[in-house]
């Protein structure tokens, strides 16, 4: 097999930043990740990637012709469609071998992962190519220190989940750039019941459709349907702790921990304390 991580999420939410961070972890542990940026409106990345989507196609080349006349956003769809058209570029650009493991850098334009088939279509051919793929859908920490954000960026998250069918890690960044009382918050909103959050907040909102909010966060609690990791990038052990998460989720390391435990030839005498 191989493994993919595709790193997903709103402009703004980090997505670069965790690719670079993890990128140089594992660099300093001595693991090797194949970095790839899919995301063809990016200007500048801190990793050094293998394959970059703009090497097809960019949103700078599509708003520059003439015939087309799109948008910055309706340009960016334009390049992950054509993307889809020419899988067989990006089968061959990858290049992988057994056991790669991918972190794949993708746009942050959020109808991509609720509405449109694309992300969709990309994780099928990744699948269809022997990748474990599991969804890091990124959500910026300063977002969600609120109830009703909190639960919107749960609902956000649970969209992503739906729409591409993968194992997902729901992870909220930037935990670093917050205040000692903001952690603390966030803390008490990943440990709390959902239902109960609603509560804490006495907004004219809250007052007004209580009703509505507290049947979201039942169904999201009931259910347990979206857990959120808390990622701080200048903790090593934070950064351990959500890869550890994200390799379980895609089964990478089992086959080798067989391996080192099981040597191929076994000495006759040896097979009784197996």
């Amino acid at each position: 097999m191989k493994y993919a991580q595709l790193v997903m999420g709103p402009a703004g939410s980090g997505k670069s930043t965790y690719c670079s961070v993890m990128y140089n972890h594992c660099l300093s542990t001595g693991r090797m990740l194949r970095m790839v940026n899919l995301d063809p409106a990016c200007e500048v990345f801190n990793y050094p990637a293998v394959v970059d989507v703009r090497e097809l196609i960019s949103v700078n080349d599509v708003q520059e012709d003439e015939e087309l006349i799109l948008g910055p956003n309706g340009a960016l769809v334009f390049c992950m469609e054509y993307l889809v058209q020419n899988l067989d570029w990006l089968h061959d650009a990858l290049d992988e071998g057994e056991d790669d493991y991918f972190v794949i850098d993708c746009p942050g334009q959020i109808e991509l992962y609720s509405h449109l088939p694309v992300m969709r279509q990309i994780v099928d051919a990744l699948k269809s190519w022997d990748f474990n793929v599991c969804s890091v859908f990124l959500i910026d920490t300063n977002f969600v220190l609120e109830a009703e954000k909190f639960i919107s960026g749960a609902l956000t998250a649970l969209s992503a989940m739906v729409a591409i069918e993968t194992p997902a890690i729901n992870v909220l960044t930037k935990m670093d750039l917050l205040s000692e009382r903001n952690k603390q918050l966030v803390d008490e909103f990943l440990e709390t019941d959902t239902r109960s959050i609603i509560d804490q907040d006495e907004t004219i909102w809250n007052t007004k459709h209580r009703k509505l909010t507290r049947t979201i966060a039942q169904v999201l609690e009931d259910y347990s349907i979206v857990k959120f990791v808390p990622l701080n990038c200048e903790e090593e052990e934070s950064i351990d702790q959500l890869l550890l998460t994200i390799d379980t989720t895609i089964q990478y390391g089992e086959d080798l921990e067989v391996k080192d435990n099981f040597p191929d030839e076994l000495d006759p005498d040896q097979m009784d304390h197996v």
